[in-house]
């Protein structure tokens, strides 16, 4: 990422972008920062050190507020990389698992863990999660939290059966943009909001498929035969006609609608194309005659969904990563004052009353006006540490919840609706687009449970 020019709100605004398609941008471990100098310290595990992981481990790393006590990954590659990351900070060795797939269990036994961060294969968040609130640990865990409506409800009910609680790591929702943006809505800037789209558009064909030894490299492997995330997101494309990944968009929208908090999904309807893009990447790359060139994927190349909302609005939700796409996010929120359309390429704005003619305003001087309080108070320190600063916000949410103990801003209720997308897509596709009903989650709470105040300048 080349160094952002804080003076150029365009310009910071794309790299946060970039830096939420999940780019794996290290941040300078020189940099020293005051965040959590309160003499408070949590004592943190990571379940997971592979790119993702070892992220979080650096950002961790960056605060005097939090102690790594432990690490688990069944692979001893990923444990040394981290380990290294830890000793040559200057910080003790954590204790070490990962001698089987169950041996994360054995590190939720330690008493000395306040909390754990899970940024492992999907198939593993809910079990794992589960296991860590059982064990009495506050857990954070990566997008998307479970794969199926009984884990979404594995979720919420260990939650409220433990007391324990659980944060869906979604960091898109602490893009600069998507914080302005929201400060705007609470600020009834576009009037009562009647429509949302959003999605995950992201090429991600290089990823899903490479040669076993780089992880975002040329290749057409996948599997046993492939590398990182090749080796276990790929068979999701091959068995699942169903959006697997929707957090990155719809978390913005959702908490923009207050949904969990005044407001519920109520339904959603989803279509599939014709499944062809990683087919042709494959027989350009590795030939017509590659054993992975003669199979027939199941999910569609774009997916689209539409979900009704209690309070009477709709969200488009798109997901497409198997296609010649640029990284977009496709926000735009639809009030009935205005709207705004913003994303890593365009941000433009139109409201009534102040908007000339038919036509579209830039949104610099917007975003100047509603940068949200956070970004005022620690955007520069968020944007030396690397990642384009979400990466910080996400991980410094999570551990100022952890030192309180109180209910995360992103909880087990939102992990578990966010996360339902992909089971109900499934369903609404094999169903020929037949609407699905959301489970309510709350339990009809929703209807008294206050918004979170996210405009405020602390987590």
């Amino acid at each position: 990422m080349h160094k952002t020019d804080m003076n150029s709100r365009r310009k910071f605004v794309k790299q946060t972008a970039l830096a939420g398609a999940g780019l794996s941008i290290l941040p300078n471990l020189s940099f020293a920062s005051n965040i959590g100098s309160s003499g408070q310290k949590i004592k943190l595990a990571f379940i997971g050190v592979g790119l993702r992981g070892t992220n979080h481990i650096n950002n961790a790393l960056l605060r005097n507020d939090v102690e790594i006590t432990a690490i688990c990954d069944i692979d001893p590659n990923r444990i040394n990389i981290a380990l290294k990351v830890i000793v040559d900070s200057g910080s003790a060795k954590p204790k070490v698992f990962g001698s089987s797939d169950y041996d994360y269990r054995n590190l939720l036994d330690l008493k000395d863990i306040d909390a754990v961060i899970i940024s492992t294969p999907w198939l593993w968040h809910t079990k794992m999660a589960v296991d860590s609130m059982l064990a009495g640990k506050y857990t954070g865990i990566e997008v998307s939290a479970a794969n199926t409506l009984e884990e979404c409800w594995d979720l919420v009910n260990t939650h409220e059966e433990t007391g324990s609680h659980l944060m869906i790591l979604e960091n898109v929702n602490y893009r600069r943009d998507v914080l302005a943006v929201l400060n705007m809505v609470k600020q009834n800037v576009f009037g009562e909001l009647l429509h949302f789209t959003c999605g995950y558009q992201h090429d991600l064909r290089h990823v899903k498929l490479n040669d076993g030894k780089t992880a975002y490299g040329k290749g057409v492997e996948f599997g046993d035969k492939g590398i990182s995330e090749s080796a276990w997101r790929t068979q999701h494309s091959l068995l699942r006609n169903a959006d697997v990944y929707p957090t990155h968009g719809l978390g913005p929208m959702a908490v923009m609608a207050d949904v969990n908090r005044g407001n519920r999904f109520l339904s959603l309807t989803s279509h599939a194309t014709k499944a062809i893009g990683l087919n042709k990447y494959i027989v350009e790359n590795g030939g017509k005659d590659h054993p992975n060139a003669k199979l027939k994927w199941k999910q569609g190349d774009i997916i689209t969904s539409t979900i009704e909302t209690a309070n009477g609005e709709t969200i488009i939700v798109t997901h497409n990563v198997n296609t010649p796409h640029p990284y977009s996010l496709g926000f735009k929120v639809q009030g009935v004052q205005g709207l705004t359309d913003f994303d890593y390429h365009t941000q433009r704005i139109h409201i009534e009353g102040t908007t000339e003619g038919h036509g579209w305003e830039d949104m610099d001087a917007w975003f100047d006006k509603y940068d949200h309080p956070l970004w005022k108070k620690y955007g520069d320190i968020a944007t030396e540490a690397g990642h384009g600063g979400i990466d910080f916000f996400v991980l410094n949410s999570f551990v100022e919840s952890v030192k309180e103990n109180i209910a995360p801003p992103m909880d087990a209720y939102d992990a578990a609706a966010w996360s339902a997308v992909t089971p109900l897509s499934e369903l609404s596709i094999d169903n020929n687009g037949a609407p699905q009903d959301f489970p309510d989650f709350t339990r009809g709470m929703w209807v008294k449970r206050k918004p979170y105040n996210w405009i405020k300048n602390t987590y």
